[in-house]
């Protein structure tokens, strides 16, 4: 009876809480992303500071330079901070997983509020994690990864998003561009 309790507040905290959910599509890719709001369970953390997250990419084979491609997997970590009204800052890292590559990137991303006098608030944001060949397993030799996104929040707490992401997973004999592409996609924080 006490563990059915506990699920019961869990989930009604969680809907209280600002996590979030993501899907991005072109004509060949699909990513899924969610993230969870941990600052929720601790009282020591502020709320909407501390993520821990899931993605999952289906690349397709005509962005890679490789002849068969498996699909891309991470978990992640994600520390934010409100810099000012307009402007948010994180530092975070990543375990990701792909076919016999695995890596530990850290890095850094940002969400910018452009200050523009129009009805429907717009987003300015990026990203950039990097593992070198020490933060690299299996045949990695290092990886990169860029995102830079504009975000239209046409409802509160739902945005539509313009995106280009870039992976770049290393391996020690050659180097895979495992995706570079431009994308579309909503986000929805709850």
């Amino acid at each position: 009876m006490f563990k059915k309790l506990n699920l019961i507040v869990a989930g009604a905290v969680s809907v209280f809480a600002m996590n979030s959910a993501e899907i991005n599509v072109n004509n060949s890719d699909l990513e899924l992303n969610v993230k969870f709001d941990m600052g929720q369970f601790n009282e020591n953390v502020e709320p909407a500071t501390i993520f821990l997250g899931a993605k999952y990419l289906n690349g397709d084979e005509g962005h890679s330079d490789s002849r068969s491609i498996d699909d891309y997997g991470e978990l992640n970590f994600l520390m934010m901070k409100d810099v000012s009204d307009n402007l948010k800052l994180g530092l975070g890292f990543k375990l990701n997983h792909t076919k016999n590559f695995t890596s530990v990137p850290l890095g850094a991303e940002v969400s910018y509020k452009l200050p523009l006098a129009t009805v429907i608030p717009f987003y300015l944001g990026g990203s950039l994690y990097y593992a070198s060949e020490v933060l690299c397993m299996e045949d990695g030799d290092s990886f990169l990864e860029f995102r830079v996104n504009l975000d239209a929040e046409v409802i509160e707490n739902g945005r539509v998003t313009l995106g280009y992401r870039s992976l770049d997973t290393n391996y020690k004999v050659r180097d895979v561009e495992y995706n570079k592409s431009v994308y579309l996609g909503f986000k929805f924080s709850f």
